[in-house]
């Protein structure tokens, strides 16, 4: 009997950062792998800063050469934070994602995330718009895991969003107790599906948490040239983005705003064929 096959496609979350071991990253990916049986092939095809673009033409063609009986994709926060984002481009890149997968017998891990704008602490007409564009992203993955029988992960709110002690200095990424929080909760998931037959992970972490000052030193040396690499091309749409809402929250019109982006949402679902029955 061949070894199960763990295939985890997505961005930094999944490539590990925040949960570093020797010279790379390990994350929540590799610390379910070892929960999910004696014998276990685990490939990470994850890659930092990665879209659903990304996700769709570079690593779904090597995942399903790779044949997984479990798939992870976790996906979208970069899409956000582009002056691009388009929340029907997304769906339908999800769609055939998830549907190339499934079609393979895949089972087949999803979640939704929190927004970007929280987590760093923007002001309110800055992190309005990002989490406006995360919720219709995490609509759209609910949706999706719904209609193909995914393994979904509420991870886009709870206690582990405000509990500093689980996110990196970058506020973007888990640290490693994060990381290990999700593993757990995956591993939850698909110990329910009859899926994971290893011991759980462990919650609390490994190593020792980085000192304050060895967490800003990495903030000042990567983490903020990490950040300003995958903003800057947003920055001059977001300052419009946080014009326009304060423009309507002095209208007392910021309803719209959440309708307009619902409909959004609802439009690109329904555009999206519906698969045939097995």
């Amino acid at each position: 009997m061949r070894p199960l096959r763990f295939v985890a496609l997505g961005d930094s979350l999944t490539e590990g950062v925040g949960d570093p071991v020797g010279d790379g990253w390990r994350g929540w990916a590799a610390l379910l792998a070892e929960g999910l049986g004696p014998a276990v092939e685990f490939t990470n095809l994850a890659v930092g800063g990665a879209q659903t673009r990304d996700v769709l033409e570079r690593q779904l063609p090597v995942g399903l050469a790779l044949r997984p009986d479990v798939v992870s994709v976790v996906v979208g926060v970069n899409d956000t934070l582009r002056c691009t984002f388009d929340i029907h481009a997304v769906a339908a890149r999800l769609d055939a994602v998830y549907a190339a997968f499934t079609a393979q017998g895949a089972l087949l891990l999803t979640a939704c995330l929190p927004d970007p704008g929280a987590m760093l602490g923007l002001p309110g007409a800055l992190a309005s718009p990002l989490a406006r564009r995360q919720r219709a992203v995490n609509s759209v993955v609910h949706a999706l895991s719904e209609r193909y029988g995914a393994a979904h992960l509420h991870a886009a709110e709870g206690a582990w969003v405000t509990d500093r002690a689980m996110w990196s200095a970058d506020r973007l990424h888990p640290g490693e107790r994060g990381h290990r929080q999700l593993a757990v909760r995956f591993h939850a998931v698909l110990a329910e599906a009859g899926l994971a037959t290893g011991a759980a992970p462990s919650p609390e972490p490994e190593f020792a948490q980085p000192t304050k000052s060895a967490s800003l030193w990495w903030l000042a040396t990567a983490g903020t040239g990490w950040v300003a690499r995958r903003c800057t091309d947003l920055l001059p749409q977001l300052l419009r983005l946080a014009v326009d809402e304060m423009r309507h929250r002095v209208r007392g019109t910021s309803a719209r705003l959440d309708l307009g982006a619902t409909a959004a949402v609802s439009a690109a679902l329904s555009a999206l064929s519906v698969p045939e029955a097995a």
